[in-house]
């Protein structure tokens, strides 16, 4: 009750402290962090969660840094995450990351964190939301949820935030060509980043190829998906990209969707859960650790099925 008073009241160690029980894997961390879970939850939900991915090199950090600042100066106070699925080690390069967030990261009112270690129970995306719910009840005002990785962890930041942008850089025929279809979806909004110097013209013509292929995409009931040009290096462009954020936040709203969304979100959390935690029980179990590398010989010389073989394991449970 202590830590989660202190957490409420604002204090940065506490909620440090808090979010390493969080990523912990030890069972009496796991018990200690839900306990406190349970204490804050009725101080969580408050915030505006913002995922943020983009391919390498084009300038995640920086954006997030000064678009932070912006936020610190309209009396926001900014949290950011990170996500990478994809590496098995603490923090990958999110370090590198914190280094080049220098000035946002010295700030009082804004708290950044790596991604903690995957593999440890719940995985690396829900000890995010975990983390995510801290942030709130400790008083962040927007949280940023980066992805480091590449693959899954757009889909997992978007099923855990209420907008999803993506960064681009100015090349339109390059760019348009290499990007999945499937993050075009996910977007609420495309950023073409580094519209600056020589690259002004090629941004505004990237602009423009974005907005005509989005119009071959599924669209929100009351939302069309925006793609606008910025410069993090100038600081150009930055409030407005706020404004559109607020403007979604009002209308999302004003149709019910906001809820709806975050509810959608918490249900699949918890399948997500289940499934993990039998995979736990599975992984623990010590008559499945031995039947376990027979059933799977058996399986790849094509004695059995696979589904007979997965049966037999779930009969020991």
């Amino acid at each position: 009750m202590e830590l989660a008073n202190a957490l409420r009241g604002g204090n940065r160690r506490a909620l440090a402290k808090a979010i390493t029980l969080v990523e912990s894997s030890k069972p009496e961390h796991i018990d200690q962090a839900q306990n406190i879970l349970e204490q804050l939850l009725p101080y969580t939900g408050n915030s505006f969660r913002l995922g943020i991915t983009g391919v390498p090199g084009v300038g995640k950090s920086s954006f997030i840094e000064v678009f932070g600042l912006y936020l610190l100066s309209q009396g926001k106070r900014v949290a950011v995450l990170a996500v990478d699925p994809s590496s098995p080690l603490a923090g990958g390069s999110i370090l590198g990351d914190k280094t080049r967030m220098e000035t946002l990261s010295r700030q009082s009112d804004a708290f950044i964190r790596p991604s903690p270690a995957a593999g440890a129970l719940g995985g690396v995306a829900n000890k995010t939301r975990e983390t995510m719910l801290l942030c709130e009840a400790a008083g962040y005002d927007v949280i940023v949820v980066e992805t480091v990785g590449v693959g899954q962890s757009e889909h997992q930041v978007a099923q855990m935030v209420d907008f999803f942008l993506v960064l681009m850089l100015p090349n339109a025929g390059d760019e348009l060509q290499g990007i999945k279809r499937g993050i075009m979806e996910l977007a609420d909004a495309l950023l073409v980043n580094k519209a600056d110097g020589d690259s002004l013209g090629m941004a505004a013509q990237t602009q423009a190829h974005y907005q005509s292929a989005l119009q071959f995409l599924s669209r929100r009931e009351f939302w069309t998906p925006q793609v606008m040009t910025c410069s993090a290096l100038e600081n150009r462009g930055i409030d407005s990209i706020w404004e559109m954020l607020c403007q979604y936040r009002d209308a999302a709203q004003a149709e019910q969707h906001w809820a709806r969304r975050r509810a959608r979100q918490n249900t699949e959390w918890l399948r997500s859960l289940v499934h993990e935690l039998l995979e736990q029980r599975l992984n623990r179990n010590p008559e499945i650790k031995a039947r376990r590398p027979e059933l799977e010989r058996q399986v790849a010389a094509g004695e059995t099925t696979a589904y007979k073989a997965a049966q037999a394991l779930l009969a020991l449970l």
